[in-house]
């Protein structure tokens, strides 16, 4: 990946989709990790976006990888890109590395064993209030027909926080959520070798992550909505109001009712 950095004016693009793009670099990294977990794992499978996107993840050792996340970023120098991994255990997340090609940073979790930035221990953001939350989000590039239903949902997050950034990355995003840069994150489709390895990453971390509805978001192609608990929460509730609101013209929440006040009992 270095190498093609390098030599970034000279690299071969294809365009898979609208505004998707796929280098030869891509195939390389797969190509080589690919190499490099079969010899450490020779019964394991690779599951990955260029070379084995059909792969069956539900038994057995299955590596989830993305060989460069970010590859947009990647063609224009655009220093937002990374090696995702993430490994399951008939269809269980256990592990996941992500490493920043561009910074070196590394994020690492063990099921059960908590998440590490560089080899320290990491933890979502303790921010609650919404208006103090920086929030990441990705827009739907090769899915446009789904500008309709983002456009009032980003309307109705860039009113009610601190700001919204978008890295084109989905798995630095998810890391930006495990170790607190980002207090939440959406997105409307995302693959499973874009969010394997940040699953395990923001769990570990103390946060959640789920799908639109609020079930725990699967290893597969998926919206994604992550942050720590409170700001998950809040998320869920504005996505979903903003779906039926124009232009993210979202009312507040109903303030919450306190408890029925209960008379003194009188002895007799």
């Amino acid at each position: 990946m270095q190498r093609g950095a390098a030599s970034r004016s000279t690299l071969r693009w294809e365009e898979k989709g609208p505004a998707d793009y796929v280098s030869d670099v891509d195939r390389a990294s797969e190509d080589a990790l690919r190499t490099a977990l079969l010899a450490a794992v020779p019964h394991a499978r690779v599951l990955g976006e260029e070379l084995s996107p059909e792969t069956d993840s539900t038994t057995g050792v299955v590596f989830v990888v993305d060989p460069l996340d970010g590859t947009t970023n990647f063609l224009h120098g655009y220093p937002a890109y990374a090696v995702s991994i993430g490994a399951l255990v008939d269809g269980m997340l256990t592990a996941a590395v992500v490493r920043h090609a561009v910074t070196g940073e590394t994020f690492t979790a063990i099921a059960g064993g908590g998440a590490f930035r560089n080899g320290e221990p990491m933890h979502v953001s303790p921010i609650t209030a919404p208006g103090r939350a920086l929030i990441g989000t990705g827009f739907p590039f090769s899915h446009l027909e789904r500008l309709g239903e983002y456009q009032p949902q980003f309307a109705a997050i860039a009113r009610r926080t601190a700001g919204i950034r978008r890295a084109g990355s989905a798995a630095l995003d998810l890391c930006d959520v495990a170790c607190g840069r980002f207090d939440g994150f959406w997105e409307l489709r995302l693959a499973p070798w874009d969010i394997a390895a940040g699953l395990l990453l923001v769990r570990e971390a103390g946060g959640l992550v789920t799908d639109l509805a609020g079930v725990d978001a699967p290893v597969d192609h998926t919206a994604i909505v992550a942050g720590n608990p409170a700001i998950h929460a809040w998320l869920l509730d504005t996505l979903a109001r903003a779906g039926s609101s124009p232009l993210g013209h979202v009312p507040p929440a109903p303030p919450i009712a306190p408890p029925p006040r209960v008379a003194p009992h009188v002895g007799a």
